[in-house]
């Protein structure tokens, strides 16, 4: 019998980690299509992470990494489902396992500490994201300069931090800062960009100004249905976004169907009890109210109270994450 030589060494958990790293998509989120196959690993993913790597473990660093993939992984597709408390510990673990590896102040580690905060910042507690959101900047900047794509996603994940904060004002030279960087690297109609438009007018409407708003929205609009098409979560991000942009400039009829759209499109990718299906029932309860129909309100709000951690009325739902 011919031994194979030249391939790794590898233990059964090493194995098993491998096999499901190649196997495991990695465009999670706001990326429907890769659910499906994230539902059918992710028990198998939780087993084989679940088991500690020791220093006798072949090809222990090969394992870990493979490992720290997973683990970001299945904690991403958790969080796009509204299961912020499953997914904090596995980014703990992840990024523990990062700092490990690499030390302190790799950008593998910035990754980490953004998406931990992001979680920590659904899980309504921002003032715990910040300083993980401002050392992921500051490693970034260190590692690529101060006008590289990783910066303005962690510039941009950090206002909308300050955002929840109160603090708007703050926010708003991070999103012009973050927007000039993006399209300066990707053009004018990348979603890097929508994605910044997006934010950078939900702090002018938290500022006053929403009619300088709203042309972002429509512009954020035109880019995420030229991309991604009628029906994808951003599309419904910004139709929800540019509907309360309306009714605080008196326009609530006109943002009632966006809302109903943008309902629709939520329910249809995440399921009737998803957090964010809850917030925009309670947007749409809102308008409904502002045109006098509160009989067609109370079922959306009553049926808001069933959803895990229903947000408060009028609340937008969180941007897509980068």
């Amino acid at each position: 019998m011919t031994v194979p030589t030249g391939g790794p060494i590898r233990s059964p958990l090493g194995e098993a980690v491998a096999l499901l790293r190649s196997d495991a998509p990695g465009s999670i989120t706001s990326n429907p299509s890769s659910w499906p196959r994230w539902a059918v690993l992710l028990p198998h993913v939780l087993t084989a992470t679940s088991l500690a790597i020791t220093d006798t473990e072949p090809n222990s660093r090969d394992v870990a990494v493979q490992t720290s993939w997973l683990l970001d992984g299945a904690a991403t597709y958790l969080h796009e489902h509204g299961r912020l408390q499953k997914a904090k510990p596995l980014f703990e673990r992840a990024l523990r396992i990062d700092e490990t590896i690499y030390g302190p102040d790799h950008p593998s580690v910035a990754t980490g500490l953004s998406n931990l905060a992001l979680v920590l910042q659904d899980l309504g507690d921002p003032a715990a994201a910040r300083p993980l959101l401002e050392r992921a900047q500051r490693i970034d900047e260190t590692t690529h300069g101060p006008d590289h794509p990783e910066v303005a996603t962690k510039l941009n994940n950090l206002a909308m931090v300050l955002q929840d904060l109160g603090d708007p004002a703050g926010a708003r030279p991070l999103l012009e800062r973050t927007l000039h960087i993006d399209e300066t690297t990707h053009g004018p109609d990348h979603p890097e960009v929508a994605t910044d438009l997006n934010n950078l007018a939900l702090a002018l409407h938290d500022l006053g100004d929403p009619a300088t708003a709203r042309p972002l929205l429509e512009r954020t609009l035109h880019i995420y249905e030229t991309t991604h098409g009628p029906d994808h979560p951003e599309v419904a991000t910004d139709l929800n976004n540019l509907a309360m942009v309306l009714r605080d400039l008196g326009d609530s009829a006109t943002a009632r169907p966006l809302l109903e759209r943008a309902l629709h499109i939520y329910e249809t990718t995440y399921g009737p009890d998803h957090p964010t299906v809850a917030a925009t029932l309670n947007n749409l309860a809102v308008v409904l109210e502002d045109l006098g129909d509160p009989a067609a309100a109370r079922p959306l709000l009553e049926r808001t109270l069933h959803i895990a951690e229903p947000p408060t009325a009028g609340t937008t739902p969180p941007s897509p994450p980068d």
